[in-house]
């Protein structure tokens, strides 16, 4: 089983005790430290140790950031390379550390990865640090600003890096929250609580799914009974025909009341073969679309596309398979004329949603639509069954 990576982030040389004290926290969990200064980096000879520091990052699962009184090295460019600051822009109310590269610093970058990729941050910040940067919010847009020195900042140069980091970070929109310490205690103390609310979250959340889950089966289970007790409850034949119809038809019905038929008697009256019906509808050709949406909200989705002669073509809103839509339409068409009647007017009464919900009518081409609409989509082809095919 993998160990938990928890990779600690701050400078070195000041918080070199607690990064010890944190290290024996963090391995006492049953957790993996990645750490630069204990050799937990792999640095590739062929790229700077900032830059293997950066790819380190990517591969943990939660990273911890101490800030203190020192700024630390600059990181140098092939570094920042590795993190796109431009999509991190998105990720903050408060970017103006964003704006000058040049003075990010290598611990600074590691967290900016961390987020670029997702990876949850843990933030604490030296108590006096904290308070000296309540004093420069106060200050910051006044000239006196760069004269002030702060007693808790190093280097008197830094403080403005220092304090816009720790304001990209409380003004995130996520994952926006900041600890203060006094002692190395405070860190510790608030890791515990942190880690195990979370984990108790994880279990409260699947127990509900859990629940969730059986209270659908008990839905579906229920469902199934009530349509059996209908069914058995009806007297005749034909009335137990329509009853089944009514149910295994409805998506047929949804899928043609989008095609602009004057005449439903040719569905309802005479009997025709599936190729026939599209034909009727001057459907050449049935294309499926994987429309890609973002990878972290959504998965891929799949719209059907029934193109007409002329270029034109329609949209169906809802999971179609040709040979799915196929099998029922053969099976509608088995009915007798005046049981087809009886479940299409049934269906009719329980649908009274605008005739194009499901299936719309685009008096344009395919190929403009996509361009207009600009969604990426891989498409696929399917010709429509030949003249006297199902």
């Amino acid at each position: 089983m993998a160990n938990l990576r928890v990779f600690i982030s701050s400078t070195c040389y000041d918080l070199s005790v607690a990064r010890g004290q944190l290290r024996t926290f963090v391995e006492d969990f049953g957790y993996q430290p990645v750490m630069s200064d204990y050799n937990d980096i792999v640095y590739d000879p062929r790229l700077h140790t900032h830059t293997s520091c950066i790819d380190e990052v990517g591969g943990c699962d939660v990273v911890i950031v101490i800030i203190g009184s020192r700024f630390g090295g600059k990181v140098v460019p092939q570094a920042l390379q590795g993190v796109d600051i431009d999509s991190l822009k998105k990720a903050s109310r408060s970017i103006e550390m964003l704006k000058r590269e040049e003075n990010i610093s290598i611990t600074q970058l590691e967290v900016l990865k961390a987020i670029e990729r997702s990876v949850p941050v843990f933030a604490f910040v030296d108590e006096r640090v904290w308070q000296d940067h309540s004093t420069y919010e106060k200050n910051k847009n006044k000239p006196i600003i760069d004269a002030i020195e702060f007693s808790s900042i190093e280097k008197p140069e830094t403080a403005r890096y220092i304090f816009e980091f720790i304001n990209f970070l409380r003004h995130r929109s996520i994952n926006n929250s900041i600890a203060t310490f006094s002692k190395y205690q405070d860190i510790e103390e608030a890791l515990r609580k942190q880690w195990s609310g979370l984990f108790q979250r994880l279990l409260a959340e699947q127990r509900s799914k859990q629940v969730d889950a059986r209270r659908i089966d008990a839905l579906t289970e229920q469902f199934e009974d009530l349509k059996a007790a209908i069914l058995t409850s009806v007297g005749t034949k034909n009335e137990r025909e329509v009853a089944r119809g009514v149910v295994r038809f409805r998506r047929l019905f949804d899928f043609l009341r989008g095609f602009e038929i004057p005449d439903f008697s040719y569905v309802l009256t005479e009997t025709h073969s599936w190729a026939d019906f599209l034909k009727h509808v001057d459907v050449v050709e049935v294309r499926e679309a994987v429309v890609e949406r973002d990878p972290r909200v959504f998965s891929p989705r799949a719209v059907n596309y029934l193109l007409k002669s002329d270029g034109t073509f329609y949209e169906v809103r809802f999971p179609f398979r040709t040979a799915d839509m196929s099998l029922d339409w053969e099976a509608f068409m088995g009915h007798a004329p005046e049981v087809r009647s009886i479940i299409f007017d049934a269906l009719n009464e329980m649908r009274s949603g605008p005739m194009n919900r499901y299936v719309r009518y685009v008096p344009r081409t395919l190929e403009e639509h996509l361009a207009e609409s600009g969604r990426e989509v891989v498409l696929t082809s399917e010709d429509a069954p030949a003249e006297g095919q199902a």
